[in-house]
């Protein structure tokens, strides 16, 4: 998975999610878009970027929703 192609992703999500008027409705509706629509293993690969370098090339609301519901976003292990 290319990690570049993932940030531009979720970055475009910012910029839509960014004009709402709440910021915390905005961070929850990054974090839902994220559940809904990427696949596990595209967030699990943006969970280990955000881990390993900090996300400094994320918009930054895009980085406050991903470590404020890291825990949702992760995969679920299966058994």
């Amino acid at each position: 998975m290319d990690i570049e192609n993932l940030i531009r992703m979720a970055n475009r999500i910012g910029d839509f999610f960014e004009a709402m008027p709440d910021a915390d409705d905005a961070r929850d509706g990054i974090a839902n878009h994220l559940r809904r629509f990427w696949e596990p293993r595209m967030r699990s690969e943006m969970l280990a970027y955000v881990d390993k370098n900090g996300g400094v090339d994320l918009h930054p609301m895009v980085l406050e929703a991903i470590r404020k519901h890291q825990a949702t976003l992760r995969p679920q292990a299966t058994p």
